[in-house]
């Protein structure tokens, strides 16, 4: 790392149509906080770079779902997000948004630069196009049938049934999403970005230039490149995002995948007037985090951007994450199949790092991982409460009994003493090469370790039987457990802050840094401690439950909300309807039918006759709130026995989606009797 004087960390800008959730903190955010917070510990320069994704179809598309502006939306959203990786803790130096208009001006002057040296291509092709609303369709903006997987509702870019990625020319009767109408192809003109001319490039420069990129980094980009790169447009038509800043471009704004990218740039240039030397001086390195759907614009078309400009460094690395499932089935905002960090946040207060915890060791690095609430139960419990905080606690609380909280002094130190103490460099040396490869799980394993090491040191020594025969012994094995407790508040320190701060207060001491760690003699003989509590506390049973029951409420509401009715049946004739004799009446009497769950023997006033029904509502309704309610009853049903008793019609009911049956009844009370036509 002598080879740079800073260090400029980008985090993957989240889009601003929702929250975030779970998959994308372990995907980018805590990887790149940990990076960032690693790195200023060593006392290196470092800027950590964030903000919102403001543009784009999905944000038009929720606006008018939602009957609001798209600026409504993301002002919604970017400040929920905001504030969550605040109260997380996420150590931004700006968190900023591409609605902004530094953001505007720099994407404007990008975009200009480009055009003025000859590095676009224009095109006009063929677009679609809703005749009544007189607007080109953004690929979101067109649905259609799929023609792999048949799924009637696939956008113009991708199933989410299958996942195929498509074109809007490829779906089978695609329709416009404004007006519902089949859309019309129609010329319109656009800048592309040829990759094409870039190909040989990219090879040099990746495929031979950074063999030692993450694996599935580096092989994403050898099938992008091996397959060949074709031109790609850089704008669209559109009425939201940042309008091409040339002549005759009215009604086009930048591409969003253009656009969000140079947010990193405009974010910087906000933060600090001395902005071009994280980007223009090739001693900055420059690391992306990103999840792996966005590897492509990050190690591919940003970099061609980057390369067309001129004037810009490169990334350096580009350590992307796969995905974190959730309880076994993909994280999907459109099903709120989801953690989300702001609920989180409000539902765990004073467990921010717990949740960090949990990501990071849990974290998708080399695959696919998912996330339990059973898991993050039983690291919670298992590992920072039995591990690391029993290691603290017992030596606040031995140290404050038998030295009044004292730190006592190291008395002619044994071989285990001093090996114990050799162990903490040895482990700084582990986390120091894993997090220097990115490799942050391994790093927090190393880490705590360090704990590991002072629960089998205390296991060993005895203090709370050494006591009884040699008090100055104590001494030097409590001594040593505070330098250990002293050393955990600098390894852990990168992945969690807040409880190290913690435990900083408890040692009464100031904050360390990188290079104090592995030190011996951090806690000075005769420090006083401050009073000590928990670290960590144990998380119940109840209350994992409750967070799983609420997946699986949101799943069922999600199913509920989005379940398609049932095709209607054959036609029938206007005679074969007027047939069914239905009429309004009063329930008597009901009680449940012996033996069975569902059923209800009904007594009805039809106003023609009194007769019995049995019906399949017992799960929905109890006897008592039947009796008195009036009901519509197909009176000339043939009788049929149920349960040897004769069932001599059929109450209407509605089922809804999740299978519920719910009584369909007059609006208000009409004479017994009364036909239902």
């Amino acid at each position: 790392m002598s080879n740079y004087k800073r260090t400029l960390i980008t985090s993957a800008l989240p889009y601003a149509n929702g929250p975030v959730h779970i998959g994308h903190l372990a995907g980018v955010y805590v990887p790149a906080d940990i990076y960032a917070r690693y790195l200023r510990l060593k006392g290196e320069e470092v800027v950590f770079v964030g903000g919102s994704d403001e543009h784009g179809v999905p944000i038009t598309l929720k606006a008018r779902n939602e009957g609001i502006t798209p600026q409504d939306v993301v002002d919604k959203y970017h400040a929920i997000i905001k504030d969550s990786f605040l109260r997380l803790g996420i150590s931004f130096d700006i968190y900023s948004r591409t609605s902004s208009p530094v953001h505007y001006e720099t994407a404007s002057e990008f975009f200009r630069k480009l055009y003025d040296t000859g590095k676009f291509i224009e095109k006009t092709s063929e677009q679609y196009y809703d005749e009544e609303n007189k607007q080109f369709l953004a690929d979101r903006y067109i649905v259609g049938t799929c023609p792999k997987c048949s799924f009637d509702k696939a956008y113009g870019d991708q199933c989410e049934s299958c996942g195929t990625s498509l074109s809007p020319t490829e779906l089978i009767s695609p329709r416009s999403m404004l007006s519902g109408n089949t859309p019309v192809l129609k010329e319109t003109k656009h800048w592309y970005l040829p990759l094409n001319q870039y190909e040989p490039w990219l090879k040099e420069w990746i495929l031979e230039g950074h063999t030692e990129w993450k694996p599935n980094v580096y092989g994403q980009c050898k099938s992008w490149i091996d397959s060949g790169l074709m031109a790609r447009a850089v704008t669209r038509d559109l009425d939201w995002g940042v309008p091409v800043p040339i002549d005759n471009a009215e009604g086009k704004v930048l591409y969003v995948w253009f656009d969000a990218p140079i947010g990193y740039i405009s974010a910087t240039r906000e933060l600090t007037p001395d902005w071009e030397k994280y980007w223009k001086d090739p001693e900055t390195r420059m690391i992306h985090f990103i999840g792996k759907d966005n590897i492509v614009f990050h190690c591919i078309i940003f970099p061609a951007m980057l390369k067309a400009e001129g004037t810009y460094i490169l990334p350096e690395n580009v350590p992307a994450n796969e995905f974190l499932n959730l309880e076994g089935d993909k994280i999907s905002t459109s099903r709120n199949w989801a953690v989300w960090l702001h609920e989180y946040l409000d539902e765990f207060p004073g467990k921010e790092d717990v949740l960090k915890y949990v990501l990071t060791a849990n974290a998708p690095e080399t695959k696919d991982n998912d996330f339990t609430w059973k898991d993050f139960q039983a690291r919670n419990n298992n590992e920072l409460v039995a591990i690391l905080g029993n290691f603290v606690n017992r030596a606040m609380v031995l140290t404050e009994k038998y030295f009044k909280g004292v730190v006592p002094e190291r008395i002619n130190p044994t071989a285990n003493d001093l090996e114990t103490l050799a162990s903490i460099g040895r482990i700084k040396a582990d986390i120091e090469k894993s997090l220097d490869s990115f490799r942050f799980r391994e790093a927090l394993k190393n880490a705590m370790d360090m704990a590991r090491l002072g629960n089998k040191y205390l296991a060993d020594e005895e203090p709370w039987k050494v006591i009884k025969t040699d008090p100055e012994r104590v001494k030097t094995i409590l001594n040593v457990c505070l330098q250990v407790t002293a050393n955990l508040t600098i390894a852990l320190e990168p992945f969690l802050p807040l409880s190290m701060n913690k435990l900083r207060h408890f040692l009464n001491m100031e904050r360390l840094e990188w290079n104090d760690l592995g030190s011996t003699e951090i806690m000075t003989n005769g420090t006083r401690l401050n009073p000590s509590h928990l670290l960590f506390e144990k998380i119940e049973d109840q209350v994992i439950e409750k967070q799983i029951a609420k997946l699986l409420q949101a799943k069922k509401d999600n199913e509920k909300a989005s379940a398609v009715a049932v095709p209607a049946k054959a036609n029938i004739t206007y005679d074969q309807f007027d047939a069914m004799d239905v009429r309004a009446g009063t329930v008597l009497e009901a009680e449940r039918v012996a033996k069975t769950k569902k059923l209800l023997k009904l007594k009805i006033d039809t106003g023609i006759d009194q007769r019995t029904v049995v019906s399949g509502i017992a799960e929905y309704y109890t006897p008592e709130e039947m009796v008195g309610k009036q009901v519509c009853i197909l009176v000339n049903l043939e009788p049929k026995p149920l349960k040897g008793i004769e069932s001599q019609g059929m109450i209407l009911c509605a089922q809804d989606a999740d299978g519920r049956l719910v009584l369909v009844s007059p609006v208000a009370n009409v004479k017994n009797g009364s036909e239902v036509k």
